[in-house]
């Protein structure tokens, strides 16, 4: 079931998604294979902190995060990787790890890496680890309104 954040949202824009149920899987690698999705056009959230506050961070899943780089985009913070009981609290509607990126509906910005921005669809958890959105990526980027840079690289 869709985190009632998520569902909510979706709700209020008319927005077009899919829900794809999989076997449950706790990585984002393992929920890309689960729900037969290439891993480059699976959105995994990764939670930072930047300057001490929270922040999603959405690339694909085939790809590890660069916190420097990330600095830089963001003039100079202080980036570093979020423990999950920094985080695990900020999601009240989400299973620990399985967060959608939709940061403003927890009070946190969103920083996507564009490569993200440019494939017709993406997917990404949906608030659980046994189901998965898929909708077209202008659709996420109209209701998420993310932040775009160059954040990661290949794992």
């Amino acid at each position: 079931m869709l985190a009632p954040r998520l569902h909510a949202l979706f709700d209020q824009e008319h927005a077009p998604y899919a829900i794809l149920g999989h076997p449950r899987a706790l990585t984002a690698h393992d929920t890309a294979m689960a729900a037969r999705i290439a891993p480059e056009l699976f959105a995994k959230t990764v939670m930072i902190k930047a300057d001490g506050r929270l922040a999603m961070l959405v690339m694909p899943a085939a790809y590890r995060a660069d916190l420097r780089r990330l600095s830089l985009a963001l003039g100079g913070a202080a980036v570093e990787l979020a423990g999950e009981n920094e985080f695990r609290d900020a999601f009240p509607d989400c299973e620990v790890g399985a967060m959608p990126p939709f940061g403003h509906l927890y009070g946190m910005p969103v920083y996507v890496d564009s490569r993200l921005a440019h494939q017709p669809q993406i997917a990404f958890n949906a608030g659980n680890h046994d189901e998965a959105v898929r909708m077209p990526y202008a659709e996420f980027e109209r209701l998420a309104q993310p932040e775009l840079l160059w954040l990661a690289h290949m794992m």
